[in-house]
């Protein structure tokens, strides 16, 4: 059953196989084995204990009984649709279309419901987050994979091409996820040219149908390249702004504000004010979960207003960006003095290591006490939860495995 269901994941069971790596990686810690635990996908410190940005537990301790305890708007509180499309692109006036969700991921479920029919294919980069399938397929459709680019950065616009012509020729429209910068689970970001290349082939694509681009941005405070990020985020705003695609965003406040249990997000697409989107959007909110939590909104909205908390919260994020650098780097070195491929990281919480039998070399490392999560496309390495003292162990135990 799972093999017709993720056909593009025969072999792997998906987060069933995270969990129990994770929980085999703990308890034999637990037992005083000297255990390397990339499983994870939360940021932790060199100790192991998960990190907590202070700027923003400030702001969640001083939230207001009425800040938390009533029902928020079934699409969200407004100001916190505007605040939380502000930080993304400053400036923006209001979110346009949106709602509030249960996260990035609940932006995700919401889309395919909202702008596929069953049984359709959302076309999205591989390597990909492995939830995508679990979210694709519980709105009833499935993952088209596109090849995220090779190593120079080039877009292999040939194999995207037919890939996004043939759903528009099958469904009469396309929905593209697409997670740029800080791209989950590689650690890279697509190059300029290859972000304009995509936009050639969606405005040729449009021609024949609609399509939606949503933006999968949950990373992006976290990067050794803030400049770029931001020239990313400025390319896709201009390039929604031509209209000829609808480009809406999934954002979150679980990574970049280490709310992971507070569950805030929102879709928006705020180059447009589509009446008929909002009601789809609405209606979605109230079937699938009514509302979402107001307490992450309400902070989200402080933390908009207070200038100081927003220059205390960016060097929280500058000091993290640079331990997953270092980090990075640490693990690209010691690969590569093993006579390995390295591990190009620019932004995010992981990196993926290519390998053959990527199954039987996660079993392999297990027995060097090194735990990472195995993908159709190789190993996903949590540099998030990776101390960089420990990328030479991690290195000599991957040459071993292979």
């Amino acid at each position: 059953m799972l093999e017709q269901l993720f056909p593009s994941r025969r072999g792997f069971s998906g987060e069933d196989i995270i969990f129990a790596l994770n929980g085999e990686a703990q308890k034999r810690a637990a037992a005083g084995e000297p255990v390397i635990n990339a499983t994870v996908g939360a940021l932790l410190d060199d100790r192991g204990r998960l990190v907590v940005l202070e700027t923003v537990m400030k702001l969640w301790r001083d939230l207001g009984d009425m800040e938390v305890a009533p029902y928020a708007p079934i699409t969200g509180d407004p100001a916190f649709l505007t605040a939380l499309t502000e930080r993304h692109w400053p400036g923006l006036a209001a979110p346009g279309a949106g709602c509030a969700t249960p996260g990035g991921s609940g932006a995700l479920a919401i889309s395919v419901r909202n702008f596929l029919a069953p049984g359709m294919a959302v076309a999205a980069m591989a390597p990909y987050w492995g939830p995508y399938d679990t979210l694709s397929s519980e709105g009833g459709a499935w993952i088209a994979p596109l090849p995220y680019p090779a190593a120079d950065g080039a877009l292999d616009a040939a194999a995207w091409e037919k890939t996004l012509k043939d759903l528009m020729a099958s469904q009469g429209r396309v929905l593209l996820w697409l997670n740029d910068p800080c791209h989950n689970p590689t650690g890279r970001s697509l190059t300029k040219a290859a972000r304009a290349a995509v936009f050639t082939l969606l405005s040729d694509l449009a021609k024949l149908g609609p399509v939606t681009l949503l933006l999968d941005l949950a990373y992006l405070d976290y990067t050794c390249e803030p400049q770029a990020v931001r020239e990313a985020l400025d390319e896709y705003r201009a390039f929604a702004e031509k209209g000829s695609v609808l480009v809406g965003a999934a954002l979150s406040i679980s990574k970049s504000l280490t709310l992971y249990g507070g569950r805030g997000g929102a879709l928006v697409f705020s180059w447009t004010k589509d009446a008929a989107l909002q009601a789809a959007l609405a209606v979605s909110c109230r079937g699938l979960f009514s509302n979402c939590p107001r307490a992450p909104q309400s902070l989200v909205v402080k933390l908009n207003r207070d200038g100081k908390a927003q220059e205390a919260l960016a060097a929280e994020h500058k000091h993290w960006s640079e331990v997953l650098e270092a980090r990075a780097r640490a693990l690209d070195a010691a690969l590569r003095a093993k006579g390995l491929a390295g591990a190009p990281w620019q932004g995010g919480f992981f990196v993926t290591l290519p390998v053959e039998d990527p199954m039987g070399v996660c079993e392999r490392l297990k027995t060097h006490g090194v735990f990472v999560v195995p993908t159709p496309w190789g190993l996903r390495v949590g540099i998030c939860g990776l101390r960089a003292g420990d990328a030479p162990r991690f290195a000599a135990a991957l040459k071993e495995s292979l």
